[in-house]
Formats: C-alpha cells, sequence, structure tokens
C-alpha cells in the first residue's frame, strides 16, 4: 500500500485511560517482550518500513514535550470550535479557551491567554526552570502533570528529576509486582459518568 512506517503507540494517560490506567499500564515484562517482538519484526522487513515503538510515558526518563511546546508548533479546533493548544488541555482548569467563531486565528495564536499560560519557560517550577533538558522536553505534559499532581504548573511526573517521580514509579511497582488493579474498569456509559460525577 506504499506505507513508508507504522507506530506502535501504547495508550497515553489521559480521560477514561487515565482512570483504567491499571487495566491498561503494560508490566515491566510485557514491555520488554512487546520490545523484543518490535526488534525482531524490524530485522525481518529491513529497510523496505521504519517501525516506531513508542514507549509508555510511565516508563520513560524523561518526559515527551508537550506538543513541541504549549502554543508553540500545535492548534487544535475542536468540532464545536474551540481552538487549543493540545487535544486534551480541556482537562486543565482554570483556563477559558477560545472559540475560533469567535475570535480570529492569528489572535487566538498570538493573544490567548491560554495559548501564551505554559508558552516558553518563565511559568517553570524548579527543577524545570534551570534545567538544559527544558528546550527538549519543555516541562513535560501539562495535562499529565495535572492529573497526577493536581498542579498543572508542576514537573511532570515521569521525569525521573520530578519531586513527585514517585507516583509514576508506585504504579508500575504496583502492576509489576502481581498486585493487579485497585478498581474494577470503567466504561464510557451514563451510569458510570454519574457515579465519578458523584464520587
Amino acid at each position: 500500500m506504499g506505507a513508508e512506517y507504522v507506530e506502535l503507540a501504547n495508550t497515553q494517560y489521559y480521560g477514561w485511560a487515565f482512570l483504567n490506567r491499571e487495566h491498561l499500564l503494560p508490566t515491566p515484562e510485557q514491555l520488554a517482550h512487546a520490545e523484543e517482538v518490535t526488534r525482531r519484526f524490524r530485522d525481518r522487513v529491513g529497510s523496505k518500513l521504519k517501525i516506531y515503538f513508542v514507549v509508555p510515558d510511565y516508563y520513560e526518563r524523561r518526559p515527551k514535550p508537550c506538543m513541541n511546546g504549549w502554543g508553540s508548533v500545535f492548534i487544535v479546533v475542536t468540532p464545536d470550535g474551540v481552538a487549543l493548544p493540545c487535544h486534551e488541555a480541556r482537562v486543565l482548569p482554570g483556563l477559558e479557551f477560545p472559540k475560533v467563531e469567535e475570535r480570529p486565528l492569528r489572535w487566538i495564536w498570538y493573544e490567548s491567554p491560554a495559548f501564551k499560560c505554559f508558552r516558553g519557560f518563565d511559568w517553570m517550577e524548579e527543577p524545570c526552570r534551570s534545567c538544559p533538558e527544558r528546550f527538549k522536553d519543555y516541562g513535560g505534559c501539562r495535562c499529565q502533570a495535572y492529573l497526577l499532581t493536581g498542579d498543572s504548573a508542576a514537573t511532570d511526573p515521569v521525569c525521573e528529576l520530578s519531586p513527585r517521580h514517585a507516583q509514576v514509579t508506585e504504579v508500575i511497582a504496583r502492576i509489576g509486582g502481581g498486585e493487579g488493579p485497585q478498581r474494577p474498569m470503567f466504561f464510557r456509559d451514563d451510569t458510570t459518568s454519574r457515579r465519578l460525577a458523584s464520587s
């Protein structure tokens, strides 16, 4: 079919996947097996096809660069016309995202407080603010930082330099230790939504 590459991407832990991460996060052994299967497949296809294997965020030593820098490269326009600096940004509290029917894209990109909020480096806390990696990872993912810490300006806990990195390693240790999920899987239905809203 003329495909140039295949990306084998693990689940990203946002939204419903975050609620179900203990069901979805692979154990260290499963991850090692998947990487070995990928290596063998790369050897088999050779240069005919590039194979990318995206390691789950929780197993990385450094966080991924949030959209290559918040409000630096990407703009997402949702079906209801809301402009976002990343597809998951609406999870962050206290930010009002503009609609393209109400504001021109130029204003949204250059002037919108939501797009300027985490742009650059001034918003960063330590250790990010003085870390040389900030030019590569931009402090990590704002949505992931918020989901794990409750603070959208926190250092992404995926980073091993984060003072809250234990929140990630504890989840991995629990899964890898065979404890398994601590609660049943949540499904996207009205009953679950009402139960979560009331808890």
